[in-house]
């Protein structure tokens, strides 16, 4: 039977689903998580289930300090080794958390979180109306997730045992937040991918980037 513990379940994922490169993923940074930040201005960065970084990395690479969280522990090794590879330990913080229970102390200029989902429990909306709060002022939210289930794939309600994948939209409403932030980002974007039997197919991102107003100004 599989693991129903989220900390179980992540681990033995990271630890039994590795490639020959010894990774679960690709290790490149997500074409959103990209797109949406390569204009901004560095400067001190959050990522929510960071996995095994290569969003946190990429971060890192382009000038932001970056504090990086998650669940598993083979995940962060993976992302920290992978750091020190690539001369860039300075930059990030790996933090073992679980998001359930996860409560920011700090606030950050950007919070990221890309494909913040999970088929064991997780209380998504929770996590990400915590991930606002940690939004310093004149910083910016950005959350990324699927937008539509993958050809062929079952990444429905009956599969994770949750609600049909929100709209940036509704991810938007799910935060409820106060009056003073912008939205710049609310889309579905389509990506190009290689699936896993070598096809071509088209991926749909929901991408959601709000700004908070700077209270200073």
């Amino acid at each position: 039977m599989a693991a129903s513990d989220p900390a179980e379940f992540w681990e033995e994922r990271y630890r039994s689903s590795r490639d020959e490169s010894g990774q679960v993923w690709s290790g490149r940074v997500n074409a959103a998580v990209e797109h949406e930040v390569a204009a901004l201005t560095p400067g001190t960065a959050l990522e929510l289930g960071c996995g095994e970084g290569g969003d946190a990395l990429w971060l890192a690479a382009h000038g932001w300090s970056v504090t990086a969280i998650d669940i598993s522990t083979t995940a962060l090794a993976v992302g920290a080794a992978e750091a020190e590879r690539k001369g860039l330990a300075d930059r990030i913080a790996w933090v073992h958390a679980d998001l359930s229970t996860w409560r920011p102390t700090s606030s950050f200029d950007l919070v990221a979180s890309a494909f913040l989902h999970s088929p064991v429990e997780l209380p998504r909306e929770e996590v990400l109306r915590r991930a606002a709060s940690a939004v310093a002022p004149g910083g910016r939210l950005l959350v990324v997730g699927h937008g539509a289930p993958p050809p062929g794939a079952k990444l429905s309600h009956e599969q994770h045992g949750g609600p049909p994948l929100p709209t940036p939209d509704e991810v938007l409403a799910s935060l409820e937040l106060a009056d003073g932030w912008t939205t710049e980002t609310s889309a579905l974007v389509d990506r190009s991918a290689v699936w896993r039997d070598g096809s071509d197919i088209t991926l749909v991102d929901a991408v959601l980037r709000i700004r908070r107003s700077d209270v200073s100004a």
